[in-house]
């Protein structure tokens, strides 16, 4: 029972990345990716296949996972930079199925439908029977690093500019402010932050596949930052375990159901997590920690002669 609570708890916090990483931009800058399962994919391929080739330590696995991740964004954001906004929504939509299509098709160099095994965990020889509450600690680590960031982001002037392209972007620009270089840093940080969960993915459960990484990872992710409060960091943490908890025990849920085979059982368990977002989104559209914005500084005034 304590490996499976641990369990919930450690994908709980990588959903919780996913969930700042897609709050910084949605909440953030109004930027909506529908792609965030293609560089969550991103950053688990970049570590696994580093790490199992030999040619580099975990640790170096995670680097090169955040680096391909806000690689991939910032090309992803530079050919979006002459269509409207809603059409980044459709590009990363196809950047996603694209990532997912290569890993399923490049056998020589993803391993194909039959992913990447063997992915080495952080002293999981040594570890034994105690490498996931160890793993758990350095995920919760990991969290709280890029929570702070976030953090710091949401509160600090750079943070207002992004709130201010978000509810026009057009004013923002008037203002005088950078808007496409504000977008294009955003969101490069943000798919980075999702490169860096799809390696802590990889290394926890040994194995990656093109299955692992459909679409419906990011609905789950818009479903944790819908619930629990789009444009705050705290929100989409929270939001990010509400939606663990309502997957494990959905799941159980199905199972009561009597007269019902594995097919028709895990057909109800989405149509239960569609049913969870049209009600988030009916009765608390604001979330359950609604935005709050932090009042700008007071400007400083001279001293009286």
């Amino acid at each position: 029972m304590l490996s499976y609570l641990l369990f919930i708890a450690t994908v709980g916090g990588i959903y919780g990345l996913l969930a700042l990483s897609l709050n910084l931009i949605w909440g953030g800058a109004g930027m909506v990716n529908l792609g965030l399962a293609g560089f969550f994919a991103v950053g688990a391929y970049a570590s696994g296949l580093l790490t199992t080739a030999g040619q580099g330590p975990i640790l170096a696995g995670w680097m090169v996972a955040l680096v391909a991740g806000g690689f991939a964004g910032l090309i992803v954001t530079l050919s979006t930079t002459r269509l409207r906004e809603d059409y980044l929504a459709i590009v990363t939509l196809g950047f996603a199925e694209v990532v997912r299509l290569v890993a399923a098709n490049e056998i020589w160099l993803t391993r194909g439908t039959d992913g990447i095994s063997g992915i080495p965990g952080p002293w999981k020889s040594a570890l034994g029977q105690n490498f996931n509450s160890a793993y758990f600690l350095i995920v919760i680590a990991a969290l709280l690093v890029v929570f702070v960031v976030v953090r710091r982001i949401d509160r600090s002037p750079y943070g207002r500019a992004l709130r201010a392209i978000r509810e026009d972007a057009q004013v923002a620009q008037v203002a005088g402010k950078p808007v496409l270089r504000f977008k294009t840093e955003a969101f490069t940080l943000s798919a980075a932050i999702a490169g860096l969960a799809g390696a802590l993915y990889g290394h926890f459960t040994s194995y990656i596949a093109p299955d692992l990484f459909l679409p419906l990872i990011t609905v789950y992710i818009f479903l944790a930052v819908a619930s629990g409060g789009t444009g705050r960091p705290a929100g989409a943490l929270l939001g990010a375990y509400l939606v663990m908890a309502l997957l494990e025990s959905s799941r159980f849920f199905v199972e009561w159901i009597p007269g019902t085979t594995a097919v028709q059982r895990a057909a109800l368990k989405e149509l239960l997590i569609a049913v969870a977002l049209i009600l988030v989104l009916r009765l608390k559209p604001s979330g359950v920690l609604p935005e709050r914005i932090p009042p700008a500084p007071r400007p400083v005034t001279g001293a009286r002669s």
